[in-house]
């Protein structure tokens, strides 16, 4: 498993994303909340589809269904047949999902307030890839060699954080901690981290030869991350 080097790009007023980000388009809901607002897929309960189409094993197979579904999905039925068949047996069944877009301000804040916000999809994942890396690649804190705002750090069994423990650097020391725990450190943080990263290149070279070799670029990669959350108002993390 490795570690990875973030930044917190929404809080920085320079970063291009961060509307995009921050807009959230979809919600999913708890079963049962906003019914009125939820989409809704067309679906024939498994008795019902028995009814229609008589064998529901040789109505798998030729439309290609995982015959261990719990429900028809009309969008999944390949044979213009057995759609016909199907056709009168169709109910609505609520997806979970809100489209925010298509409610006023006040009702999509309380939709989106309510819902499982760790599922919610915002403006940014409906960008094109294409689009996605031309922004990053132009974006000033794009710190990773103009690849992104995420670089790695490491594996997780890596010495750097002990090393960083003898040499009295305890944001670096606390870097598998700070996975585990989520913690992200603030902006004012960075010249902290900074001073760190002096303090690790000679304490590297008193280590080794091959400490030097696998964790330069490490050190490069957070002085890199920390100067861009400096100049761009915004906190880092480890994941």
């Amino acid at each position: 498993m490795g570690i990875n080097i973030a930044i917190c790009e929404t809080e920085s007023p320079k970063a291009p994303c961060r509307d995009l980000k921050l807009k959230f388009v979809k919600a999913h809901v708890k079963a049962g909340d906003f019914v009125e607002y939820q989409g809704s897929d067309d679906v024939v309960t498994l008795d019902d589809a028995r009814k229609a189409v008589g064998d529901l094993e040789a109505f798998f197979a030729r439309n290609r269904i995982n015959p261990e579904s719990d429900a028809v999905y009309m969008e999944k039925v390949k044979k213009a047949d057995d759609a016909e068949r199907l056709r009168p047996y169709v109910r609505g069944a609520p997806t979970g999902w809100v489209d925010l877009t298509k409610l006023d301000d006040a009702t999509a804040k309380k939709v989106y307030e309510d819902s499982i916000k760790g599922d919610a999809v915002t403006a940014w994942t409906l960008v094109e890839f294409s689009e996605m890396g031309a922004i990053c690649s132009e974006c000033p804190l794009s710190w990773d060699k103009g690849r992104g705002c995420i670089g790695a750090f490491g594996p997780d069994d890596s010495r750097l954080p002990e090393i960083a423990q003898k040499a009295g650097c305890p944001i670096v020391a606390s870097v598998p901690e700070c996975v585990r725990s989520g913690r992200r450190y603030a902006a004012s943080d960075a010249p902290a981290l900074l001073g760190e990263i002096e303090k690790l290149r000679p304490a590297l070279a008193e280590d080794g030869k091959m400490a030097v070799r696998r964790y330069s670029g490490p050190l490069d990669r957070m002085e890199a991350m920390a100067r861009a959350c400096a100049d761009g108002e915004c906190g880092f993390y480890f994941f």
